[in-house]
């Protein structure tokens, strides 16, 4: 039988069971409880994830950028800027899920700062720094390419003179560089069309795509 405490609470009987406890972190706001799934974009709760299923997603993404020619480092870098729910994270974020190094960080986001695959924010009154991926990064990915395919044009017509325009192998490499002229000039109009049918502004949700 329970009796009652000063204070008006009741106690469970001496040799009773004890109510039962809350687990330990019910009482931690949302972002520290452990099974705290990240909010979508517009306040909605996210689906619990896969972490390992993740992790594998970030390494193929980063595999797939180095045969375009990004290094392995600022390639898994950017690959974890993108996959992250909050769009942007510190280099000590960036060394603790990809098990790397702070310097190893710092090299890859200083690259990637350079060729406009990654932005830095800070905010008022802090010294720490957050690394974003730009909604625009694509335009900047087929950019490189764009570039890389003028240089290869370059040399391609070179090799035509040297081969001569009226040679087999001289005609096959003159095609190429009708294919790299034709892709080169449509690319920018391909980025147009995707800006002219609303894609979002730097820094904000691409929500409902």
């Amino acid at each position: 039988m329970a009796h009652i405490t000063r204070g008006g609470k009741a106690a469970p009987a001496r040799g009773g069971a004890a109510p039962p406890r809350e687990p330990a972190d019910a009482a931690a706001p949302p972002h520290e409880r452990k099974d705290a799934a990240a909010p979508r974009r517009g306040g909605a709760p996210a689906a619990r994830r896969d972490d390992q299923a993740v992790s594998r997603f970030v390494e193929d993404l980063a595999s797939a950028l180095m045969e375009m020619g990004v290094p392995r480092m600022p390639a898994r870098v950017f690959a974890a800027l993108l996959t992250t729910d909050s769009g942007r994270l510190t280099a000590a974020d960036l060394a603790v899920r990809l098990h790397v190094s702070p310097a190893a960080v710092s090299g890859a986001v200083r690259y990637l700062l350079q060729i406009g695959m990654a932005r830095r924010e800070s905010e008022p009154g802090s010294r720490r720094h957050y690394y974003r991926a730009p909604n625009d990064v694509w335009d900047e990915v087929i950019g490189i390419r764009d570039r890389l395919m003028a240089r290869w044009t370059g040399v391609l017509r070179e090799g035509v003179t040297v081969l001569g325009a009226d040679t087999p192998a001289g005609e096959r490499v003159a095609e190429s560089v009708r294919f790299f002229e034709f892709v080169g000039s449509e690319l920018p109009l391909v980025i147009q069309r995707w800006r002219e049918q609303g894609a979002p502004a730097d820094g904000e949700a691409a929500s409902g795509r």
